[in-house]
Parts: C-alpha cells; sequence; structure tokens
C-alpha cells in the first residue's frame, strides 16, 4: 500500500490565510493469512509541533513490524497550523485504519498509538480527549470511535502549564496568548478519566528538554483513576533518543514494551 491522505477532501480545522500541508498516513503492513488479524499501533514522530523527526517514524514502523505488529507513520499537521488540527488528523488517522481493519488484516479491538515527544502529547491527546463512533453516521469512517486501545508515550509533552510544560510546544500549538482555559484543557496530566487507555511510557531523569515530571505526572493521574500503566525512567540520556539503539540507559525500553504489548494481547 501507498502512502494515503488522511483528508482526501478538503481539510478541516484549517487556519486563515495559512498554507497548510496535507496530513498523510504511511502503512507498513504485514502479511495476514486467511482469518488472521495483527495488533497495529499509529505512530506520531517528535518535533516541537514544528516538524516531524525522521528517526521516530519508519525505524519506529519497522520495529514495530519485527514484534508482529501493523505500523502506519502518521505526518499530522504542525506549524503553523495550530490546535485542533494535529489532534483532528490522529482521530481521523485511527477511524481510518479501524475502519479498513478486516481489509488490512487487523484486528479493530487491537489499535494503539505511539508518540516521541510532541508525538507523545499528540498520542496522549487522542488517548484522553477521544470521541465514540456515531452508529447512525452514514460514512463508515465517523461511525468508528477514536479512542485507541493503548498508548505507548516516550519521553512526551504532557504539560502545557509553565511549572513543567514544554513551552515550546505550546506556542506551535496553540500561541503564546493562548486563553488559561485552553492550555488546561491540553495539559493531559489533568484530562484522564478512568476511560483512559492503559500506557507505557519512557522518559529519562535528566532530559533537558521535556523534563520528567511530564510523564511522572500523567502517571500519577492514571493511577488515581485506576487505569494500568508501565513507567520507566532511566537515568540518563538526552532528548530525542527514538529507538536508542545501543544508548547504556535507554536501550532496554524496546524490551520492554514489548513485553508489556504482549502481556496486553499485542
Amino acid at each position: 500500500m501507498s502512502v494515503m491522505k488522511v483528508w482526501p477532501q478538503e481539510l478541516p480545522d484549517r487556519q486563515p490565510d495559512v498554507e497548510e500541508e496535507q496530513p498523510t498516513l504511511t502503512p507498513y503492513l504485514l502479511p495476514a493469512g486467511e482469518g488472521e488479524h495483527h495488533p497495529a499501533v499509529i505512530v506520531c514522530p517528535g518535533g516541537g509541533y514544528v516538524k516531524r523527526a525522521d528517526h521516530e517514524g519508519r525505524p519506529v514502523a519497522e520495529w514495530l513490524n519485527r514484534i508482529g505488529i501493523s505500523a502506519f507513520v502518521l505526518d499530522y499537521r504542525v506549524a503553523p497550523s495550530k490546535h485542533p488540527a494535529p489532534l483532528g488528523d490522529a482521530k481521523q488517522a485511527i477511524r481510518i485504519v479501524r475502519a479498513n481493519a478486516e481489509a488490512w488484516g487487523i484486528d479493530s479491538g487491537r489499535i494503539g498509538i505511539l508518540g516521541f515527544s510532541a508525538g507523545g502529547h499528540l498520542a496522549a491527546s487522542a488517548s484522553v480527549l477521544f470521541e465514540p463512533g456515531d452508529e447512525a453516521a452514514e460514512d463508515l469512517l465517523q461511525r468508528q470511535s477514536t479512542r485507541p486501545d493503548l498508548a505507548i508515550l516516550c519521553y512526551p509533552v504532557i504539560s502545557l502549564l509553565p511549572e513543567f510544560g514544554h513551552q515550546g510546544s505550546k506556542n506551535n500549538l496553540i500561541g503564546e496568548e493562548a486563553p488559561q482555559e485552553l492550555v488546561k484543557a491540553l495539559s493531559l496530566e489533568l484530562q484522564v478519566s478512568p476511560e483512559t487507555p492503559p500506557a507505557f511510557i519512557w522518559h529519562t531523569s535528566d532530559d533537558a528538554s521535556v523534563p520528567v515530571e511530564n510523564a511522572l505526572y500523567f502517571a500519577a493521574a492514571l493511577r488515581r483513576n485506576g487505569v494500568p500503566f508501565e513507567l520507566h525512567s532511566y537515568e540518563s540520556g538526552r532528548h530525542g533518543l527514538g529507538l536508542a539503539p545501543e544508548h547504556p540507559y535507554a536501550e532496554p525500553w524496546t524490551a520492554a514494551c514489548e513485553r508489556w504489548l504482549r502481556n496486553r494481547g499485542f
């Protein structure tokens, strides 16, 4: 399968007087035998909501394939596009995968989302700000729930509040002068509910770009709401490690995540 447009027709949530790129979804499908259905994960690379890091896209999809999971890399909209455009792209990507699950050999009840840094904020946003499907809708996509079945959050931006939020991501997503109500609405540690899907979270304790408190506060919110999670805080490592091959501290995250996925039926 080739790269597909997330919105084949007109883009929703367009910014006035802004030339916006077309978000795309790149599939990395595993072959499925008759009656076989693989789990799938949508990958959201990071980049501060101003770009998307290549090393957090295709290599991650190929790793997921190696452990038996079909993958999709989402090139969501970034600045100058603003909220709610990226979240709308992520929700639509989940609808697309779920609606086409049978044709693509995917289990519609095992669709996860994975994100790095600002892509982690997007993945977490999809986890807490999801929409139920409209069973009465004529459009097949609109019948699909946008709730992922699990989330994998890699050194994620979670909060947009001044205390430990990532202000670059905040400014690119909602602007420097965004109203406080919107800042709080997209500070995801405040939006967790018992319906939030299970999460695997990892961060490095000395991350100088996105403080580890982002991961810790989100995990604490999951704990308060009775949502299963696994949290790894590695002692050291720069921001943006991706798969972290051969890193002395963070390299084990992929093996730990694979075990977690297996235990959750993925």
